[in-house]
């Protein structure tokens, strides 16, 4: 049963989701970045980011601001192929417009192109790798990461493989960059290989964040055991996690900020006790962010 004694509306209020998918897309959407934005203030959430994997949001979020001021909103950028790839270019662009994550390719990466194809996407050419023949970061990464500390951004891996992770994360740690997220740490639907958990671990203990998303564990999507996830987050250790949702697509899906609702309800049901989802949820997210804390 879930923990009856715990207030899941007041975990609720003040959590930032910094995995947000929204509207428009090519394809269908039930819900655009203002109505997400609009559905995060009215459960009292603290702030989002907006994600899209097709084109840079930055500008968007700025406008979406401007209408739901009572809600931070961050825009970001995904280097996939139609945001110009491992481009510093664009990432240049958007972090002066005001983009607070850079993520690393996820339908291009090369480690997660068959997976997409194999879901309907039409993705041309064989994915985008961080690594050169040599095993090491191609070149353009250390311009892109130079941007990504100047900025003070939060690097976020995407779907790249274990071994891009690994070297990524030493490239950070040279250029001084702290806030480093691994995005779905253990849902293997989304590319061909993810790391294992000591791996994982290992990432943790040198400072690196592990995100887990609420999308997998939907019956509309990858059916994960809640179970499973309270597990990981046990062994990891809730003071290097953080908890989104990775909604927004699609039609099928609940709105993002029921979502987050549901999943906090779910791992407070497994065992997470309400001290922990503060810190997923709020705390851990609030200082990727560089907001103050209430």
């Amino acid at each position: 049963m879930v923990n009856v004694t715990a207030d899941i509306d007041a975990l609720l209020r003040g959590s930032i989701d910094m995995h947000l998918h929204h509207g428009p897309v090519a394809g269908p959407c039930r819900f655009d970045a203002l109505e997400l934005a609009q559905q995060a203030r009215d459960a009292g959430m603290r702030a989002v980011v907006l994600k899209d994997s097709g084109y840079p949001n930055a500008p968007l979020a700025t406008i979406i601001k401007k209408l739901v001021p009572e809600l931070g909103i961050f825009g970001s950028l995904c280097l996939n192929y139609s945001c110009g790839g491992l481009n510093h270019h664009a990432a240049e662009s958007s972090a002066r417009l005001g983009a607070r994550v850079l993520w690393m390719p996820t339908y291009s990466s090369a480690n997660s192109v068959k997976t997409f194809r194999k879901l309907g996407m039409p993705i041309e050419d064989d994915g985008i790798s961080l690594l050169g023949p040599d095993g090491r970061l191609v070149p353009e990464m250390d311009r892109i990461l130079e941007i990504v500390k100047r900025h003070d951004m939060v690097l976020a891996t995407g779907h790249i493989s274990p071994e891009e992770i690994f070297a990524l994360f030493e490239g950070a740690k040279k250029h001084g960059i702290e806030k480093f997220i691994i995005t779905h740490p253990t849902d293997k639907e989304f590319s061909d290989r993810a790391p294992g958990m000591d791996e994982l671990k290992d990432l943790a203990a040198g400072g690196a964040v592990i995100e887990f998303t609420f999308v997998a564990h939907l019956p509309t999507e990858f059916c994960r055991n809640p179970v499973q996830t309270v597990e990981d987050i046990r062994a990891i250790g809730a003071e290097r996690c953080i908890i989104s949702t990775d909604l927004g697509l699609f039609t099928f899906n609940p709105p993002a900020a029921e979502g987050f609702r549901l999943f906090i309800s779910s791992l407070l049901r497994n065992g997470i006790t309400p001290e922990e989802i503060e810190l997923m949820a709020k705390v851990n997210p609030a200082k990727l962010l560089g907001l103050e804390q209430l």
